[in-house]
């Protein structure tokens, strides 16, 4: 990505100077320019049309040298109103990073399942815990959308209906187990079998409409899943005993007028407690993140490049809220130095709410208004966890800066994932006396197991070795 940026930077500066040369070469091009805008509240079809009026114009010219230069020029501010106005979609497939490929012709894949088979999980806590968990990015589900998600054990169908309320239920079909996620369609706000028809309400699953029956039977419907909409997200409540939400997730003040700027997603092959974990673990952010973000997410090399001279540092404490049992809160001071000496205007405060086991918002705060990082956690299954971030931003902050940020933390928590890839669980850790708060958080987390949480099945009765 770095890179990516780099490469507009370069073609910017070009397309400045050939701006110049073509406005010097064509009599009236100055006046042309003059109008080339771009709307900051445009999107980027209005954009590219507006692109498009342009190179028209300029073919009229028939001179190439200036068509190639014009063509030239209107990528490069295409590129340049990307980077600055764009959100930033950043998403980490599986086997992307956090692993070691020795060999470019083998499959990242096929590397990535390799140490998930060999690597010893350990006496690891119960695999699902019970809470509230992001299904889906609001934005990414609109009016008379479906679509198939599979997490925390379950296969499930997430929709919106036509009064925009976004609804979670079971996929399978109870007639004869079709998925409501593939080819299902949403009618007012219930969702329909694509194999027979069969209408289900979203808020409690009951079947309301079979074409072909002449009465529907009482005993006929689906699981329909608590959910709620909140920090951009459509969340699902997750509990073991089948309870009722016990609490709710707080709000975040003033998030209704912050601007969206982007999303970032990662996979990860570890436990989920392993994940939260690192907010209480702070002496590992004085040795795994003190590196230059610029030196990179590979371990063996980000200790020694050439950003040495540059090093991030961290102070921080976390705690338990006395008032919400279910919420965490780690106080953390971002400090940069330079050869040594720390640029203390470039501090940096930050806040990280956890909400459960796997919500967390970390809220910056900065002389040009406040950002706030929303960080989710999903199970995929027992020992396979979907991240997510995403930013939002208020004040004059612009959205190159919101971008930074969450481009700033993909390269810090992708450092973690080497980790998290490769090690095992510790039940019973040796800890020293500042190891306290890790301890502490894992009697915190505990709240969220019960006793039918499912615990991990590991199959043995094959001849694989």
């Amino acid at each position: 990505m770095l890179k990516n940026w780099f490469v507009s930077l370069i073609l910017i500066i070009v397309s400045a100077i050939l701006i110049v040369a073509v406005t010097a070469a064509s009599p009236g091009l100055s006046e042309r320019l003059k109008m080339f805008g771009l709307p900051l509240g445009s999107n980027l079809a209005d954009v590219g049309h507006l692109l498009e009026q342009h190179i028209l114009e300029f073919v009229k010219l028939q001179t190439p040298i200036s068509v190639l230069c014009y063509s030239l020029s209107t990528y490069v501010l295409y590129k340049l109103y990307y980077i600055l106005f764009a959100p930033l979609y950043f998403v980490r497939k599986h086997g992307d990073v956090g692993y070691i490929i020795e060999n470019k012709s083998i499959n990242k894949k096929d590397v990535a399942n390799d140490i998930k088979r060999r690597r010893k999980a350990g006496e690891v806590p119960p695999v699902y815990p019970n809470g509230w968990f992001r299904v889906i990015e609001s934005r990414f589900l609109k009016v008379f959308e479906v679509k198939y998600v599979s997490m925390l054990g379950e296969e499930l169908a997430v929709y919106r209906g036509e009064d925009g309320k976004a609804h979670v239920v079971n996929a399978y079909c109870p007639h004869l187990g079709a998925n409501l996620g593939v080819g299902g369609q949403v009618k007012g706000n219930c969702i329909e079998c694509p194999f027979h028809g069969w209408k289900f309400r979203g808020e409690d699953g009951k079947c309301v409409d079979i074409p072909y029956a002449s009465k529907v039977p009482e005993f006929a419907k689906i699981k329909s899943w608590p959910s709620i909409e909140i920090y951009g997200l459509v969340l699902m409540w997750y509990h073991a005993e089948n309870s009722e939400p016990l609490w709710y997730p707080p709000e975040i003040p003033n998030f209704d007028k912050m601007r969206y700027q982007g999303y970032t997603e990662h996979q990860v092959n570890a436990h989920i407690q392993e994940v939260p974990e690192n907010g209480a673990d702070i002496n590992h952010l004085t040795h795994l993140h003190t590196p230059f973000i610029l030196s990179g997410t590979d371990l063996r090399y980000s200790a020694n490049s050439f950003w040495d001279w540059i090093t991030h540092g961290w102070d921080g404490n976390w705690k338990q809220d006395e008032n919400d049992k279910h919420i965490g809160e780690l106080t953390l001071l971002h400090k940069l130095s330079l050869f040594g000496i720390e640029i203390k205007k470039l501090n940096l405060n930050v806040t990280a709410t956890q909400v459960g086991p796997s919500i967390v918002h970390l809220t910056f705060k900065t002389f040009l208004g406040t950002a706030c990082m929303v960080h989710s956690i999903t199970p995929v299954e027992p020992l396979v966890q979907k991240i997510t971030h995403s930013i939002y931003v208020d004040g004059f902050i612009p959205t190159i800066v919101g971008k930074f940020l969450l481009w700033a933390e993909a390269v810090q928590i992708e450092r973690d994932v080497m980790i998290w890839n490769h090690k095992t669980y510790v039940d019973k850790p040796l800890l020293v006396k500042e190891d306290h708060l890790i301890a502490k958080h894992r009697r915190w987390y505990s709240q969220f197991y019960s006793e039918n949480s499912p615990r991990l099945k590991l199959q043995k009765d094959t001849l694989d070795f």
